[in-house]
């Protein structure tokens, strides 16, 4: 997956918004103002910060080359995805949908339920 393809999936998502609050080489997008993922270059190489479960995270890590420990995030919930190929882009986009998912549910019952209300259960937890 490219940055550009990346930067457009993460956009796609039901009120994704982007912003660069760590200067313009690191784009964060998050959805009711909590970051779900940063998207970044780094040697020409499109990488990606996404949340993730800890058992499922150490996982992708084992089975992906190009999933490692989030770079300067909590390890534990957070991984860095390369955008090099070593990662098909339908995997990319699942941790990004499900990244997306984890901090849509630990959002406050309002805001989630006006999300839900708005957009379906489907589109918020593919």
């Amino acid at each position: 997956m490219e940055y550009a393809s990346a930067r457009d999936y993460l956009l796609s998502r039901p009120e994704a918004r982007e912003d660069f609050p760590f200067g313009p080489e690191v784009a964060v997008f998050r959805v009711r103002g909590k970051m779900f993922a940063t998207l970044s270059i780094e040697g020409g190489v499109g990488r990606t910060n996404l949340k993730c479960d800890p058992d499922e995270a150490q996982a992708l890590r084992d089975i992906f080359t190009g999933v490692l420990p989030g770079y300067h995030m909590n390890k534990k919930h957070w991984n860095t995805v390369r955008l090099d190929g070593s990662v098909p882009d339908y995997e990319i986009e699942r941790m990004m949908d499900r990244s997306y998912g984890l901090v849509v549910r630990g959002l406050k019952k309002a805001e989630r339920t006006a999300l839900e209300l708005r957009h379906g259960v489907e589109a918020l937890y593919r």
